[in-house]
């Protein structure tokens, strides 16, 4: 399937919804903050800009070629990221202006309108400063345990470093990628994971920045299954790229692994969505485990954590997800639970274990807030 810009409809749309957003933060703070004339005028010449930006920051390369393409886009992107703050701080201190103006004073309600639209705007640059020293940092290892009923003492402790959502793109390079695979060697895993969205962008583009991945190693090797982006991406060639790589690419398959004397089944479901660009990508967790032995430790990869739902009648033990980015930044960690049945974390459905990476890098804008970025070491101990 070829790769292609997004309809006309759909951009008009969406730079319509962008326009009205920037035209309610000029129509909310503006007169707040007192601005007049020549103040004015490069107050909503900031907000026609900021809404060229952000389209701009997301199509980049579909526009231009890199470097300028990875310029544009980490200018459009930062953008992204601070009108998004002031946006949901101008809503939240909408919201308060409304008891106050019955609470407060006449002079007392002006003053805080005038001292609300200021820290509106000097909490979006503060946010965006600490979701981008966030956002670039090197990920931090996070310890999950998960206990499996009856697990054999020879496969207590068997460790899975799991890596999620590093996009590969327009502001994450090798550098970013060659710290994620230094960190994940120093773990000396049983088993890599690599649970979808590892790029934003074709072969042809970020193959040398995705080839540090020929470096991870563990006992049984690296396992990987796509993401919803790797079909924005170009999933085929991204396959047979990632697979000349050394990683063992499940397509809704299974592998048997030998650990210990015991048999362990590795199973991995193509992205919830593939069958909406390769009809014979279509995710099945059946599928995905057809044949498989009865085993002490069954394990599912899934990008989404809603496959879940289709795979917890199927004997598993574990499943590892990613997706959601744990939110990524405010507010919108408070809208993945209306796409997804788990934000980030261990939680359990039915009587399987449902592991959501927050992501190893990061979507979008180069910021992250209140949901770091995480390289997880999962343990198995029995339960």
């Amino acid at each position: 399937m070829k790769h292609t810009t997004p309809p006309r409809s759909t951009l008009l749309v969406m730079f319509s919804i962008i326009l009205l957003a920037h035209s309610y933060l000029g129509m909310r703070l503006f007169p707040a903050l007192g601005l007049q004339g020549s103040g004015l005028l490069l107050g909503w010449l900031a907000l026609v800009v900021s809404s060229l930006l952000l389209p701009l920051g997301l199509a980049a390369r579909f526009i231009s070629q890199p470097p300028w393409a990875d310029r544009l886009a980490w200018l459009g992107l930062t953008v992204m990221g601070l009108s998004s703050s002031v946006f949901a701080l101008c809503l939240l201190r909408d919201v308060s202006l409304l008891p106050l103006a019955y609470l407060l004073s006449d002079v007392a309600y002006s003053s805080w309108q005038l001292q609300s639209a200021v820290g509106v705007l000097a909490g979006a640059v503060l946010f965006t400063l600490l979701g981008l020293i966030n956002a670039r940092r090197s990920a931090a290892i996070v310890d999950v345990a998960v206990p499996v009923a009856n697990l054999p003492a020879e496969l207590v402790g068997f460790t899975i470093a799991q890596i999620s959502d590093i996009h590969v793109g327009p502001t994450i390079k090798q550098p970013y990628l060659d710290a994620i695979v230094d960190k994940v060697n120093s773990l000396g895993a049983d088993l890599v994971a690599v649970t979808g969205d590892l790029v934003d962008g074709n072969v042809a583009d970020l193959s040398a920045h995705t080839a540090p991945l020929e470096r991870l190693k563990s006992t049984h090797g690296t396992f990987f299954v796509t993401g919803n982006h790797e079909y924005y991406s170009g999933a085929l060639p991204w396959i047979a790229e990632l697979r000349r790589l050394g990683l063992q690419v499940l397509l809704n398959e299974h592998v048997l692994l030998s650990h210990a004397g015991h048999q362990l089944v590795v199973a991995g479901v193509t992205d919830y969505s593939a069958g909406h660009f390769y009809p014979d990508h279509q995710s099945d967790a059946q599928a995905a485990l057809a044949g498989a032995p009865d085993s002490p430790f069954k394990l599912l990869l899934a990008h989404q954590p809603r496959s879940a739902f289709k795979a917890q009648d199927l004997g598993l033990h574990l499943q590892l997800s990613g997706h959601t980015h744990g939110g990524q930044f405010f507010p919108w960690n408070f809208f993945v639970r209306f796409q997804q049945p788990f934000t980030a974390g261990l939680n359990l459905l039915g009587n399987v274990w449902v592991y959501t990476s927050r992501g190893t890098g990061y979507w979008g804008p180069p910021k992250r807030l209140f949901a770091p970025s995480e390289i997880t070491r999962i343990t198995l101990q029995r339960g």
